[in-house]
């Protein structure tokens, strides 16, 4: 990747589906009611942490080491609800062998509702 730089933003949706949500429940031994049993339309309540998996899917794309993560989960998510996650680097400071980030993430809905909004910190080692 080339250099992040502060303003920088990127995007990813999604769409959670009944599947999905089983699998992490399995994976993750979180198989309370909600996320196991459909509500009167059919739809689990996807997870909090696979609904987080949107902005470490970004930082996986942008080769990004987490050092810390914070998240404020407004809302529910459910399976066939569209999700867009944007990420913004709100800070970049080059150091000699990588750069140091924050980054600010809102994941919204596809009513414009907030669902998950945080901020990371870490790092991208430069290229060698």
């Amino acid at each position: 990747m080339s250099h992040p730089v502060e303003g920088e933003t990127h995007t990813f949706e999604r769409t959670f589906t009944t599947g999905e949500v089983e699998r992490f429940a399995d994976l993750s031994g979180d198989r309370q009611p909600q996320h196991t049993e459909p509500d009167d339309e059919g739809r689990l309540m996807v997870h909090g942490l696979l609904t987080a998996t949107l902005p470490t899917k970004v930082g996986g794309d942008l080769e990004v080491l987490a050092t810390e993560m914070t998240f404020q989960f407004c809302r529910p998510v459910y399976t066939g609800q569209p999700i867009a996650c944007t990420w913004t680097f709100d800070s970049v400071e080059e150091r000699d062998d990588r750069y140091a980030i924050t980054v600010d993430v809102n994941c919204k809905n596809g009513e414009n509702e907030a669902v998950l909004t945080g901020s990371i910190e870490g790092l991208i080692w430069k290229d060698t």
